[in-house]
């Protein structure tokens, strides 16, 4: 029945198409200079949806690595020149995708308003109506009024980006750094609901653990054959497989259920149990509607980080290179 309802949105969506001032992110923040910013921005978006069920997730790790950098400027977005590696060149952002669907969001809305919208607005807003577009309604609310960084560091990246291989007290240290809680950490977490992981980021709680050749005792055993016979080795950079069992597409809080029969893909889902405060959160969002409410406040938190206004930064007129 979902898939029906969602094939009539698409051709809804498909027949449709053919914004900010003053200082600080806020609320129809382009209501004057580009009234229609936002409606273009969701239009555009959800077309692109419709062609790739699998853009939400994307568009989300995209937004959640971007913010991670230097605050939530659009410097993932920038290519490498000559003299600098950019963000983009990363080992964490090296599977990205969704580059090209910023970029054409981006072309749509400079022909009703050039120089006026940053891409960093653009991310944000793509990757809210991204994954919202399956429930037909915002689930989150996304302040506006960013501007765009002009520096783009691949060393940054690397430094600030959470690894899937961390424990509980890194995640907890790298999340901090950022103005963020454990309860966000554990809220934010719950978007690996949607999406893939490549083999090699979890195949050592499979074959080599503690470097004897040894299985992670903390992953479900029956879960863990099953991985097995996707990722066949250590040596595995392809094949993926689906962070939320059965459920990849769908953004609910099913993440939090597999969690708890200990089928969280990374070590760093797995350490979420190995701390009591942590382990009550996860309780907590087995609430749907609890976690709807919560990764809501989160996603808007992790939004405001870093964030440049007024007159630092600029709107860049294409989102990978500085005007």
């Amino acid at each position: 029945m979902k898939s029906h309802i969602l094939i009539l949105l698409c051709i809804v969506v498909l027949g449709v198409i053919g914004s900010c001032q003053g200082d600080g992110i806020g609320k129809n923040y382009y209501k004057v200079t580009c009234p229609h910013a936002e409606e273009i921005v969701k239009n555009v978006t959800e077309k692109h949806v419709c062609k790739n069920p699998s853009l939400p997730a994307k568009l989300l790790r995209m937004h959640f690595h971007d913010c991670f950098v230097r605050g939530c400027d659009a410097s993932l977005l920038l290519n490498s020149t000559t003299n600098n590696t950019a963000e983009k060149q990363a080992i964490p952002n090296l599977t990205l995708s969704g580059f090209d669907v910023i970029d054409d969001i981006k072309a749509e809305v400079e022909k009703t308003c050039p120089g006026v919208v940053s891409c960093a607005d653009v991310l944000a807003l793509a990757a809210r109506d991204s994954v919202s577009f399956e429930l037909q309604r915002p689930l989150w609310e996304v302040l506006t009024g960013r501007r765009d960084g002009r520096v783009s560091r691949i060393s940054e990246a690397l430094a600030n980006i959470p690894s899937p291989f961390s424990n509980f007290t890194t995640l907890v240290r790298n999340f901090a750094s950022k103005g963020l809680d454990v309860h966000d950490l554990v809220v934010l977490s719950g978007g690996h609901t949607i999406g893939i992981g490549h083999c090699n980021l979890f195949s050592n709680r499979l074959y080599n653990f503690t470097g004897r050749g040894d299985q992670d005792p903390s992953l479900n055993p029956a879960y863990a054959s099953f991985l097995k016979t996707k990722c066949r080795s250590l040596r595995d950079i392809i094949t993926t497989v689906e962070m939320d069992p059965r459920s990849s597409l769908n953004f609910d809080n099913h993440y939090y259920v597999i969690l708890k029969q200990k089928m969280g893909l990374f070590q760093s889902d797995a350490a979420l149990l190995t701390d009591d405060s942590a382990l009550k959160t996860v309780d907590e969002l087995l609430d749907s509607s609890k976690f709807f409410v919560e990764f809501a406040q989160s996603m808007q938190k992790m939004g405001a980080i870093g964030v440049l206004t007024g007159t630092a930064g600029e709107i860049r007129k294409k989102c990978y290179v500085v005007n």
